[in-house]
């Protein structure tokens, strides 16, 4: 058919391509499914896999194989039970499919997954990953395929067969988007060139494309400061409660020796965070700078400059196809551009370069599967040492005892001398970095089992991780790292309740983690501070309510619906500090909500914030960067705060002095992420704003114990 307007073919493909593309990642569309038929020869022969999956009482899959691969197959199947279109939807971003099924507005994903060569990428490493991790992918991609065999009226048919590139893909693309790729581009399809700024690096962090992705938790004890001499660790992210960075629960078991526990993401066949019988480990965001954009010296014949060079760039098309109705799509063409320096941008306001560090690399999920399989403190350290995971801190801890943190970090070896949170010139090849610095010589901020026998992370910097003492250095880390300085209310609550138990119980481990208050010194409290100082005499009832505040945030506080309404969105690490005037018309919206809404200043806390999930409706304690973290999104009919993201999955671990494991977890809805007619699509809420666990099984006998049902994939289960 006949495209649309050319002034729209323009326009499309520079939406911002973090915000206007990316928020996908937060909440996927309904559209209606295409109408190419699956392929014949989806289902697997008879014997090829040999797997049962067993639901407990809660809805949590027990995945047990005989083999490895038989187990990835097992939890495609199961999660696809669970939420199989937003499998689906993150097979579509990366393979750059999304304009075909929802049309223009998230086309621009498809353009970047062509401008990065993200196809191209996969394919050439594909074949350099090993053979165990190969038929990983596989296996697990041939339970997508056999359930979307078994239930055509669910599938995009295009989309089969799916193969394992097309799970390696996955988090080739999504990766790059946790430390600041999103945003950057962002700035480069700006009308007008974005300026830097100090502390860019951390700005980064503001990225469209995960807009409730603000934080995560992970705490660890040792022996010698616990209560009976048992190790404890906290798995706790914060991700947005749907979609394809949401948290499914597993529990995966071969007779090849992987038995491990946690959380994956949709499209995920290893549990990305989580414990085996051995050790576990949790993950938060950190913000290395990994990323450099160069302005590029261009002319008229199609070249760059690099040196005394002119070179020409690279040029090729990209070609999306975009729904436009129901039923009609249309094929956009754009040029893109690579240079030495990597993809490139042009825009009337400069040429860009960009590069980032792991660029070309499909290992991720290689190393996370070796971190399932890892025994001990050695092998485990082994897989972490590949760097294909190029960021994240991580917490550790084992039977053994030991307890460990590291700033992840796959860093470019820079030369001194340039500004790297700038934009670089592009014209010279002293900018220009060719290696990262292998895990021997990164420097990277770690401790291995502090005297005083804790540490934590809560995305604040990586130098406060334990006891004054024994904390990171931050002499031997080089200057163009950008490693993180600030300190979340989180890291201030956490470090300070550790340090101030040195016989910690499992209950008070849990309370710990499950805390819900602001430190004295937080951007919440400074805050609250600022306002008690404004010269507004209608506001004094509200600075009377303020003052009143003891900076908890529990479900029957009176006084903290005013200051998270207020303040609560400065609550990020990133977010600049408000002026008064815009600090004093905060508090005056705020105010106005409260007294529209619920008639009065002070309204217990869990009339306010709600978690909603169905026909539940449940009140919520807990508020943006407590360590019991909620954070909301103003449903302005009713004036109430209804949670999207935070305390996300939560997985409490413990090896008692024998070297046994015991955990319990839970999630803010149920196993059934995307399923309203199952009853496990909100039976943990109720836990959650209790703050109460369930306990995880691991052993067959005690699984069946507690047995919803069991059948293999094919069965009609």
């Amino acid at each position: 058919m006949t495209s649309p307007s050319t002034d729209r073919r323009r326009r499309w493909p520079w939406l911002l391509l973090a915000g206007a593309t990316l928020v996908l990642l937060w909440a996927w569309p309904r559209v209606v499914m295409p109408e190419v038929e699956l392929p014949a020869g989806l289902i697997p022969a008879d014997g090829t896999f040999n797997v049962r999956i067993l639901r407990d009482t809660w809805g949590v899959p027990h995945i047990l194989g005989r083999r490895d691969v038989d187990v990835a197959y097992g939890l495609a199947w199961a999660h696809a039970e669970d939420d199989f279109k937003t499998i689906q939807d993150t097979l579509l971003a990366s393979r750059g499919k999304l304009g075909r099924v929802y049309g223009p507005d998230l086309a621009p994903n498809d353009y970047m997954v062509q401008l990065l060569r993200l196809p191209q990428v996969v394919e050439e490493g594909y074949p350099n990953l090993d053979a165990a991790t190969r038929a990983l992918v596989e296996g697990y991609a041939a339970g997508l395929n056999h359930f979307a065999a078994t239930h055509p009226d669910e599938a995009y048919g295009f989309l089969y067969p799916v193969r394992g590139q097309d799970l390696v893909a996955g988090f080739v693309h999504k990766v790059p988007l946790f430390f600041g790729l999103d945003t950057a581009l962002t700035d480069l399809f700006s009308d007008e060139r974005q300026q830097p700024v100090s502390g860019r690096r951390e700005a980064r962090a503001a990225s469209a494309a995960f807009p409730w992705m603000k934080g995560s938790n992970t705490l660890a004890v040792a022996p010698s400061r616990t209560a009976d001499g048992s190790t404890f660790l906290a798995i706790n992210s914060h991700q947005p409660w749907t979609g394809p960075v949401a948290w499914y629960e597993a529990h995966l078991k071969s007779e090849e020796g992987w038995d491990m526990v946690g959380g994956v993401f949709p499209g995920a066949p290893v549990i990305l965070h989580g414990h085996n019988r051995h050790l576990g480990w949790a993950h938060t965001v950190n913000r290395p700078d990994l990323l450099d954009v160069y302005v590029l010296e261009t002319d008229d014949q199609g070249r760059y400059r690099l040196d005394d060079q002119w070179l020409p760039l690279e040029t090729g098309q990209a070609q999306i196809e975009v729904r436009v109705l129901d039923h009609f799509r249309w094929w956009a063409k754009r040029p893109i551009f690579h240079s030495l320096h990597g993809p490139v941008v042009q825009q009337p306001h400069g040429t860009y370069g960009i590069r980032f560090s792991g660029y070309g690399n499909v290992g991720h999920l290689q190393q996370w599967y070796r971190m399932n399989k890892a025994r001990n403190f050695t092998q485990w350290q082994s897989a972490m040492a590949e760097l294909s995971i190029p960021m994240f801190n991580t917490g550790y801890a084992d039977r053994d005892g030991n307890i460990h943190y590291l700033y992840n970090a796959r860093l470019p070896r820079r030369r001194a001398g340039w500004d790297y949170s700038a934009y670089l010139p592009g014209e010279t090849s002293e900018t220009l970095w060719d290696e990262t610095k292998p895990w021997a010589m990164a420097d990277l901020p770690q401790v291995t089992n502090p005297p005083c026998g804790y540490l934590m992370n809560a995305n604040n910097t990586p130098f406060i991780a334990t006891c004054p003492e024994s904390n990171p250095q931050a002499d031997g880390v080089a200057a163009t790292a950008g490693i993180e300085t600030h300190m979340t209310n989180r890291g201030l609550r956490l470090a300070s309740l550790l340090a101030a138990d040195d016989n910690i119980t499992w209950d008070d481990f849990l309370r710990i983690k499950f805390d819900t208050a602001y430190a004295e010194g937080s951007t919440m409290a400074q805050l609250v501070q600022r306002a008690l100082g404004l010269a507004a005499d209608d506001l004094q009832p509200a600075q009377q309510v303020l003052a009143a505040w003891n900076l908890d945030t529990n479900i029957d506080n009176p006084q903290v619906a005013l200051a998270v309404l207020a303040f609560g969105e400065y609550m990020l690490p990133q977010a600049e500090p408000p002026d008064d005037v815009t600090l004093e018309s905060d508090l005056r919206r705020a105010v106005g909500i409260l007294e529209q809404h619920h008639g009065g200043l002070e309204v217990p806390w869990g009339e306010v914030n709600r978690l909603r999930r169905g026909d539940v409706d449940l009140a919520v304690g807990g508020a943006p960067d407590t360590a019991h973290a909620v954070y909301g999104e103003l449903d302005e009919s009713k004036g109430q705060m209804v949670g999207q993201a935070g305390d996300s999955y939560i997985l409490m671990v413990s090896w008692d002095a024998d070297g046994n494991v015991h955990s319990e977890s839970m999630h803010p809805f149920g196993s059934a992420t995307a399923d309203p007619d199952s009853p496990h699509y909100a039976d943990q809420a109720p836990l959650f704003v209790r703050r109460q666990l369930k306990p995880v099984w691991m052993d067959e006998a005690e699984i069946r114990q507690h047995l919803e049902r069991e059948y293999r994939p094919g069965d009609g289960g």
